[in-house]
């Protein structure tokens, strides 16, 4: 569908959401579509976004799958968000919304080729020994490899699944991050 390459060669939805906790800037879900919509009626492209629900062992998971439509033609990227068992001051309806949030968000970024990291040219030097959070292209590979895990259902698979969601969790920097990527593809150095 060439539509789609003109739309991921024009889309530009920009982190303008900010994480006062964290300290970081963020693109959510809907910034995304508000950015996308116009091209899609554009390039006469309709688009959905479904959501499912995965029982994975003892966890449930949202399948977020964004559909790109253009008379026959039809397209599907999807990717999966893990409910928390809890989380304080949420309600069980907000925590499946926050996952199916994370879910639809990846699934975007996935079917529009959103890359949230900055090649080396846009890097500022003087930072290079400061400490850099995970970027959101680690904590997706790390994800899927905590997904991949638990999809497994043995003692061993699930044990590892939780500890890369835990090591998720922590302020983990993207050194640390790439050091567990590399562990879990067996390429640790």
């Amino acid at each position: 569908m060439k539509e789609l390459l003109t739309i991921q060669e024009e889309l530009k939805a920009p982190k303008n959401q900010y994480n006062g906790f964290g300290k970081y800037n963020y693109r959510s879900c809907e910034d995304i579509l508000e950015a996308v919509k116009p091209l899609l009626a554009r390039e006469g492209v309709v688009m959905t976004i479904s959501d499912s629900l995965v029982n994975m062992g003892e966890r449930f998971y949202i399948k977020a799958t964004v559909t790109l439509m253009k008379g026959e033609e039809r397209i599907e990227v999807s990717a999966l968000a893990r409910e928390d068992y809890q989380r304080k001051g949420m309600s069980d309806s907000q925590i499946t919304g926050t996952a199916s949030s994370y879910a639809r968000k990846y699934a975007l970024s996935g079917m529009y080729l959103i890359d949230d990291t900055k090649d080396a040219d846009h890097m500022d030097n003087s930072q290079l020994n400061q400490f850099r959070p995970i970027t959101a292209e680690q904590e997706k590979a790390l994800q899927e490899y905590a997904d991949q895990a638990l999809l497994d259902g043995t003692p061993e698979g699930i044990k590892k699944g939780e500890f890369i969601v835990k090591r998720l969790k922590d302020n983990m920097s993207d050194v640390q991050a790439t050091a567990l990527i590399n562990r879990c593809r067996g390429t640790e150095s």
